[in-house]
């Protein structure tokens, strides 16, 4: 390991330290949905289109985030910051503006972040993506923690505490050394014909970018209905403690099914990934009376299925794109199933006045990626056994 290695940690910390704040402004609408709800008295179809504000807006932003890395990182918390001064006194109509600028911060620091740090002049560039990637979990994780402390002060408090730290991280990324990061605009001629060119034929285009969508949507639904269905149908469940055992349970898979790669192929993981996400989706939706246990049971199954899902679906690209320069906006548009499930699973609850009839939506949205996985995983076939 070279001796220039910590200085090049050191020189991304505070990219390190803005992924841990973004990663509590990227999930705090789960634990703070049945507050807003009831703070706005709105049904679940109005509270969905929260999401699709907040999401909206991180598809623009990472649309265009490489275009310059230093401004997006840092004017995206900056904006970050600005929806979530918004937020602490919005009324519902004002909100959907602030968390689409929210999220069109987090769409552009997140993704500028990212290749930054994938980009680094660095022999350590695998640890750096990793601590990166842990960084954001540990936000995720720390979320509903934030929301249950300021509980009984106020959700004005949460996102005025979460504007502070956004402002703060503004300010440390302003010393992020200029020569640690290559250029995105330093494109030879051989690249720039590359760059014309889609990374993938149409059709695992397309497959791939629906399974990008899906997986963002399902992701998204669960961890941001789970917490109010729990709470609804048990009061003695606090939706910080489910928002908690979800995210900490996806950190767990995500654990776990490194260790289980050494004893099983990537896509015979990804679909055991997927059948118990399914597995899950489906009890929630056809069990009418879970206790309490078989509620956070089945949340901590979801959080574990989906977990690895993520990682392996990005293998199985990269597989085949290698580091295609138009990757950017494939990994854009999976923001879309973040501005669309979720919605979607609001309208759903509210048309059979049902959350459990909501919930349909993110296990049909698994259903559909297990379908799409033979094509998913094509590349792959050839090395199983």
């Amino acid at each position: 390991m070279g001796s220039s290695d910590p200085v090049a940690i050191w020189a991304f910390a505070p990219i390190f330290l803005y992924f841990v704040v973004a990663g509590i402004a990227t999930v705090m609408l789960g634990p703070l949905l049945p507050g807003l709800i009831s703070r706005w008295n709105i049904q679940d179809a109005q509270a969905g289109t929260l999401f699709t504000a907040s999401f909206a807006g991180q598809f623009i932003g990472a649309w265009f985030a490489a275009r310059s890395l230093r401004a997006s990182v840092v004017c995206g918390a900056a904006l970050s910051a600005v929806g979530c001064v918004a937020m602490a006194w919005a009324n519902f109509d004002v909100a959907h503006l602030a968390l689409f600028c929210v999220g069109l911060g987090l769409g552009a620091g997140l993704t500028a972040g990212n290749i930054i740090v994938g980009t680094a002049r660095s022999i350590s560039r695998a640890r750096l993506l990793l601590m990166l990637n842990v960084s954001w979990s540990i936000g995720a994780i720390s979320c509903p923690l934030l929301v249950r402390a300021c509980l009984s002060a106020g959700m004005s408090l949460f996102f005025l505490i979460l504007s502070s730290a956004l402002a703060a991280a503004t300010c440390l990324l302003l010393v992020i050394p200029r020569h640690a990061f290559a250029s995105p605009r330093s494109i030879s001629i051989p690249e720039q014909r590359e760059f014309r060119r889609a990374p993938l034929p149409f059709v695992p285009l397309v497959v791939f970018a629906g399974v990008l969508l899906l997986y963002v949507g399902v992701e998204n639904a669960l961890g941001g209905w789970l917490p109010s269905y729990a709470a609804r149908v048990h009061y003695s469940l606090q939706p910080s403690a489910i928002a908690f055992s979800f995210w900490i349970a996806e950190l767990a898979g995500r654990l776990m099914g490194t260790a289980l790669l050494m004893q099983l192929s990537e896509r015979v993981l990804y679909l055991l990934c997927l059948s118990a996400l399914i597995f899950a989706g489906v009890v929630l939706c056809v069990a009418g009376n879970l206790s309490a246990g078989g509620i956070v049971g089945l949340t901590l199954l979801s959080g574990m299925a989906i977990g690895p899902v993520y990682p392996l679906l990005v293998s199985f690209m990269l597989a085949r794109t290698g580091q295609h320069p138009r990757l950017g906006s494939l990994f854009a548009s999976a923001s879309l199933g973040g501005a669309s499930l979720p919605w979607l699973t609001g309208v759903v609850s509210t048309h059979f006045d049902s959350l459990r009839a909501g919930l349909i939506v993110p296990a049909g949205g698994t259903v559909l990626m297990l379908l799409l996985s033979p094509v998913v995983t094509q590349v792959f076939a050839k090395d199983e056994v």
